[in-house]
């Protein structure tokens, strides 16, 4: 979370709502939904977390992997195209040094491997899964999950 970023704050608005609110909202006999949400305040995912968000917001099906350039920002201070990390870690280093440089807010549901980085509108679509789940609309086995190589 980045406290100036406006999606990064309406995304942890629409996430703590959704822990402590009916969620669907216009549904007022909805329960709120059950989920941790642990907030971590201006400070990147680690290189590794970056490799698994990579792998969570790839398109089911997708043969390229999405580019690194998904967490950088439009920010003036961003580097141009030919000034771009080419690793996570170079990634985590150049928001580790100006947080503005990356794309807030990152939102993930390790449990159920989905991810939104930049986009609140990604951050519904994650809590709509999760309310389809608890409402049994979709069973735990046909979540769409990155499955290892041996499921």
């Amino acid at each position: 979370h980045h406290p100036s970023s406006p999606p990064s704050i309406q995304a942890l608005a629409l996430l703590r709502n959704a822990l402590s609110s009916p969620y669907p909202p216009g549904k007022p006999s909805a329960l709120p939904l059950e989920f941790d949400l642990e907030v971590v305040e201006t400070k990147p995912p680690t290189a590794d977390q970056l490799r698994t968000i990579l792998t969570y917001i790839t398109p089911p099906r997708s043969t390229a992997p999405p580019a690194l350039s998904a967490f950088l920002s439009a920010h003036p201070a961003s580097p141009g195209l030919g000034e771009q990390p080419q690793s996570v870690k170079g990634i985590v280093s150049l928001a580790e040094q100006n947080p503005n440089v990356f794309k807030w807010p990152v939102v993930v549901d390790w449990h159920g491997g989905r991810a939104s980085v930049g986009d609140v509108e990604g951050v519904r679509a994650i809590l709509e899964a999760i309310r389809q789940q608890r409402d049994g609309e979709v069973k735990q086995d046909e979540v769409d999950q990155p499955k290892g190589w041996f499921s």
